[in-house]
């Protein structure tokens, strides 16, 4: 019978909630990539233990009962501190593009994903309409050109015949009435030049506009970047609140989160943040690439309801990990603690029954143990010990990291489980131990719950054919 058949479906029926109750299930949830870990280690000393059964008679039922755990070694240090932010990306200079005239589109110039240069067109609004008024607004001016040439024509016949006449008045053969008359209408006719130079100002303003207008037709890059969310298609009637594209630098991005009032206690423009890009993977070690860059800027001021205030982060967006729009994980590092003992933070343990917390110790594990199994593989961890002694102790959490805690009330060098405490909290006192290095238990921690349990039934799988 194939033993991945049961795994699987114990692994499935595990993390249904309607086969637990809802108090359970809501525990077992906040630690499924741990629990799922620890089902795996059963697993593979079930299997050792169904070899171990042939020629050992009732030794395997022996340790049917005794569960198997993994464990790391307690370490002294300091823990970085950090604050566990979640982040927008939005690219530099990010806008949305919207007509800001009235049309039909006659033409798409770009793609979603196009490279474009400031400047460079991007869509042609039809411009039948705005050409004839560009073409009206010229003849407006012309007329108004027209006009001012006759009344300055006008003003000029005026003013050469008052010269005229007032060189026969100083020969008396002119009446002063005369005179008097040709200076009101020279005064009508500098009015009319005047209100035929403003004519002209209009109509060229008039023609300008209407131009301006035209000009609209073409929708251009306002900056150097790259576009996307394409709305434009050819024939489509749009409006000044019709989006076409979003536009920006892809290359220059920002990392925006929110700061509350009590983070600005101890967060500082200039402090370290990292940035983790999920959906991305490291080559070499299958961990999430992790970008990092420094806290950019800070709002000064706070939202009245939420208290609240925005950060901002430049990051250059190397290997293209980012998108604008992406929701990323953002630890800023504003310190370090006190010397303490450091231990992972899947080695804090809460029984859901009692509420008690604390962390399981093996302590009569140390370098002389006699190892009755030996699956260990150079790219795996070690091999199960014999059943040795466990004990819960509580702790106290001095400082919390992502991924470490500094506590007080165990000793450096002890050997914590990490794995499979779960099935240590019924009163068992014995375990058998798979020791682990910090950085697998770190890797096991960063890893999502659908990412753990592939690896786990690809192990079980290996685990059979080898058998």
């Amino acid at each position: 019978m194939d033993s991945n058949v049961p795994f699987k479906q114990s692994i499935n029926t595990f993390f249904k909630p309607e086969t637990m109750p809802k108090k359970i299930y809501s525990f077992i949830n906040q630690t499924k990539s741990l629990l799922v870990a620890a089902a795996v280690l059963i697993g593979l000393s079930a299997c050792s233990n169904e070899n171990g059964s042939q020629g050992e008679g009732n030794s395997a039922t022996s340790f049917e009962n005794i569960p198997a755990v993994e464990a790391v070694q307690a370490r002294y240090g300091s823990l970085p501190l950090s604050e566990r932010l979640s982040g927008t990306v939005i690219a530099k200079n990010q806008v949305q593009l919207y007509p800001e005239i009235s049309g039909r589109i006659s033409e798409v110039l770009v793609q979603s994903g196009d490279k474009v240069p400031k400047g460079a067109p991007l869509v042609r609004i039809e411009d039948n309409q705005y050409r004839e008024q560009v073409q009206q607004a010229e003849a407006g001016l012309n007329i108004s050109k027209a006009q001012l040439k006759q009344a300055q024509s006008r003003l000029n016949e005026l003013q050469a015949q008052y010269k005229r006449t007032k060189a026969l008045s100083e020969k008396q053969l002119s009446s002063d009435l005369e005179m008097e008359r040709l200076e009101a209408q020279m005064e009508s006719a500098r009015a009319d030049v005047e209100l035929a130079e403003a004519q002209v100002q209009q109509a060229e303003s008039t023609l300008q506009e209407q131009k301006d207008l035209l000009s609209k037709t073409v929708v251009r890059a306002p900056i150097s970047g790259t576009v996307g969310q394409r709305n434009a298609e050819i024939g489509m009637q749009v409006s000044s609140s019709t989006q076409l594209f979003i536009i920006g630098d892809l290359d220059e991005l920002r990392i925006e989160v929110v700061l509350t009032e009590n983070m600005l206690n101890n967060i500082e423009v200039g402090q370290t943040a990292r940035i983790y890009a999920s959906g991305s993977s490291n080559t070499d070690n299958d961990s999430p690439s992790v970008l990092t860059a420094q806290l950019s800027r800070i709002s000064p001021f706070l939202n009245n309801v939420t208290r609240s205030t925005e950060a901002e982060i430049d990051v250059k967006n190397q290997n293209n990990l980012l998108r604008p729009g992406m929701f990323v994980a953002v630890d800023i590092l504003y310190g370090e603690s006190s010397q303490a003992t450091l231990i992972p933070t899947s080695a804090l343990y809460t029984d859901p029954n009692t509420g008690s917390e604390g962390i399981y110790v093996a302590t009569s594990l140390g370098s002389e143990v006699e190892v009755i199994e030996d699956t260990s593989r150079s790219d795996g961890p070690s091999a199960l010990t014999q059943p040795i002694d466990v004990q819960f102790q509580p702790v106290n959490v001095i400082a919390e990291g992502r991924m470490e805690l500094g506590v007080s009330g165990v000793e450096p060098g002890s050997w914590i489980v990490t794995v499979g405490q779960n099935l240590l909290s019924q009163g068992r006192t014995q375990a058998r131990v798979r020791t682990s290095s910090w950085d697998r238990i770190l890797t096991l921690q960063g890893l999502q719950r659908q990412d753990l349990l592939q690896d786990i039934l690809n192990e079980q799988k290996s685990t059979k054919q080898t058998m």
